[in-house]
């Protein structure tokens, strides 16, 4: 079975925010280690906010890498770019699309406020490639997006979740699975444990999982670690979905653990 991690961060000579591994450097040979030592093949690298919109770190990783890594970059939410530059995108060699955060309150507001990013879910859509967001807490702006752009696939990452735990993290989980009957959406199942006070396998998120799988199918399902952020082990991140969802059945387990995410992007 291949397994393909939808969210990993690697960074050079930067201050993490206060989420992640407190290094100043996270390498793509520590990322590889830690991948094998998982049993994990293959890992999209997308580039942290903290490091701003340079893709250049991850691009030579996924290069050097190509059977392993790949990439979704950034581009500057604040520098509408014309479609020449969606069009060359996919030259970048190990680049499959995009990915934003949605970080600061000025990126937010963009969501909010009518055609601000038109320029983007358009030059995606004509491009033909995927867009990744982070929109925690702006989940409500996704239907008008999805329903303007039906050919844009859209994935939502971390479930949409904030930075709650147990059941006040997934108290608004209904405005994500209403998302579920746009077709060009799907989302990412990212860094479960550290929505969970419970130790491994943190039974009590399983509940609200088997309500996303049924909502949107595994196909549209995206297993992920965001691995510096982890609180667990990798190993334990990719076994509580091979081994502890019994809702799941293999076909399924194949699906949301690589295939469906290689086959989204495109990375054959």
């Amino acid at each position: 079975m291949l397994i393909a991690d939808s969210q990993v961060h690697i960074w050079t000579d930067k201050t993490p925010n206060a989420w992640h591994k407190q290094v100043q450097t996270y390498s793509v040979k520590e990322l590889l280690a830690e991948m094998d030592g998982a049993g994990v093949d293959r890992a999209i690298i997308v580039p942290p906010y903290f490091s701003g919109d340079d893709n250049g770190v991850a691009l030579a990783a996924a290069q050097a890498h190509p059977d392993r890594l790949c990439v979704l970059g950034r581009w500057p939410l604040d520098q509408p770019a014309d479609q020449a530059v969606f069009d060359r995108w996919l030259d970048q060699k190990g680049i499959y699309g995009m990915r934003f955060t949605f970080a600061t309150p000025e990126q937010q507001a963009m969501l909010h406020q009518e055609g601000a990013l038109d320029w983007l879910w358009s030059g995606a859509e004509k491009a033909g490639f995927p867009v990744m967001m982070m929109c925690s807490g702006h989940l409500e702006t996704v239907p008008a997006i999805a329903a303007a752009h039906p050919k844009l696939k859209l994935t939502v990452d971390h479930l949409g979740l904030g930075q709650q735990k147990d059941d006040e993290a997934f108290a608004g989980l209904q405005t994500l699975l209403d998302l579920a009957k746009y077709h060009n959406v799907s989302v990412k199942a990212c860094t479960l444990p550290i929505y969970s006070t419970e130790a491994y396998p943190c039974r009590n998120t399983h509940k609200y999982l088997k309500r996303v799988y049924d909502a949107f199918g595994a196909d549209r399902v995206f297993w992920g670690s965001d691995l510096t952020r982890l609180p667990g082990s990798y190993r334990e991140c990719v076994t509580m979905f091979t081994e502890e969802l019994d809702f799941l059945s293999p076909a399924d387990i194949e699906a949301t653990m690589g295939r469906a995410l290689c086959d989204w992007i495109g990375w054959k």
